[in-house]
């Protein structure tokens, strides 16, 4: 949705399809994905062209 994970996956070792299986799983379990992942997507810094 907002690219949150595809950043996170080109940053770091975990590709991106884990950490969505990440965000998933915290969503289900502690119903805190969406707050991470709402929060990322408002700090993380916009990618350069």
């Amino acid at each position: 949705m907002g690219g949150v994970c595809g950043g996170l996956g080109s940053h770091t070792p975990i590709p991106s399809w884990a950490w969505r299986v990440i965000f998933t799983l915290l969503f289900f379990c502690f119903g805190t994905g969406l707050l991470f992942y709402v929060l990322l997507w408002v700090f993380m810094p916009k990618e350069q062209p």
